[in-house]
């Protein structure tokens, strides 16, 4: 079976990866009356940066003010988040453009409504920094840890291999496995991203050999996706979500020290690490949401490169609909 099946197989079976999640929810009360307030259910990615965003949104109750309820999860990897709109378990994902072209082609019906990031800055392929392997090429026949089957850490491994002429086993961990098991020496390399790459770098845990920011070009490797049925059905929900989002991304843009203090928080690292976060990925988030064609292009690229098949068209995978953003304020 391969990476993709794997992917979907479950579709409808997606309370087993949520209960590996962290329900994260978000009741509070306002002027708008609860009865009233639209219940939004977002599946995020564990220790990814969208996920900060979120709680940000939630502790300066940007949700609240556009009368939206956010119950957040995350969960273990970019596929199985994605996963969780194929199942109805929920309305909002973060991922790349390339998973909801292949959604698509299976009957996941969903678009990206705004653009969150285009940058791989962050992303890593490390070994342990005693790991005699010093190259990419020395990675033939060895076990590299990736999340999940279909997240980006998969088609970065992917794109790897294709494009550095090497070969090895992707060994899908979950996002809380991957420096265990390379400690451990289950795994010979990771791919990594942000803020872990920096800390587990920072502390001598593990060396980098390929840094995905100076060889993979920008692509809508993170977009804010919906469901066709809630941008059909409750677009005021939609575009609320987003407002509160973005309204969270400009206020931490803005204010530097709110930001690394909850950086440093929410992923459990130091704040030297957080800054460093902080200043790579957050300030390179997206504004305003405002989509570029040819990132969306070359994300459904990098999923042709990895082995995907019958992807929809690129133009297919996004809509225009509610961008530029208006960020909430808070």
């Amino acid at each position: 079976m391969g990476h993709i099946d794997r992917l979907f197989k479950s579709r409808f079976s997606v309370g087993k990866t949520a209960a590996a999640g962290c329900l994260i929810g978000f009741a509070a009360l306002a002027s708008t009356t609860a009865s009233a307030m639209e219940t939004v259910r977002i599946a995020m990615v564990q220790n990814w940066w969208p996920t900060t965003v979120g709680v940000a949104a939630q502790k300066l109750k940007l949700f609240e003010k556009e009368g939206i309820k956010a119950e957040i999860t995350n969960y273990k990897g970019g596929g199985p988040s994605f996963e969780a709109l194929a199942a109805g378990a929920a309305d909002f994902n973060v991922n790349g453009a390339y998973l909801v072209a292949l959604g698509q082609g299976k009957g996941v019906k969903s678009k990206i409504v705004a653009a969150a990031g285009t940058k791989y800055a962050g992303w890593h392929l490390v070994v342990k920094k005693d790991s005699p392997i010093k190259n990419v090429s020395e990675l033939n026949g060895k076990k590299v840890g990736i999340s999940a089957n279909g997240s980006i850490t998969d088609f970065l491994a992917l794109w790897t291999m294709k494009n550095k002429d090497v070969k090895f086993t992707r060994v899908p961990l979950g996002a809380g496995g991957m420096v265990p098991s390379m400690v451990a020496g289950n795994i010979d390399a990771m791919v990594i991203w942000g803020p872990v790459s920096y800390k587990i770098i920072e502390d001598g845990t593990a060396r980098s050999i390929l840094n995905y920011a100076t060889e993979v070009a920008d692509d809508l490797n993170a977009g804010w996706i919906a469901t066709d049925e809630i941008i059909n059905k409750r677009p005021k929900a939609v575009q609320g979500t987003l407002n509160a989002l973005f309204g969270a991304v400009q206020y931490m843009q803005q204010n530097r020290d709110f930001a690394i203090d909850l950086i440093a928080e929410v992923n459990g690292i130091p704040k030297d690490i957080a800054t460093k976060e902080y200043e790579s990925v957050i300030m390179s988030a997206s504004k305003d949401g405002k989509i570029e064609p040819i990132f969306a292009e070359r994300s459904v690229e990098l999923g042709k490169a990895g082995g995907l098949a019958n992807l929809a068209p690129a133009k297919d995978t996004f809509t225009q609909q509610f961008t530029p953003v208006v960020p909430t304020k808070p």
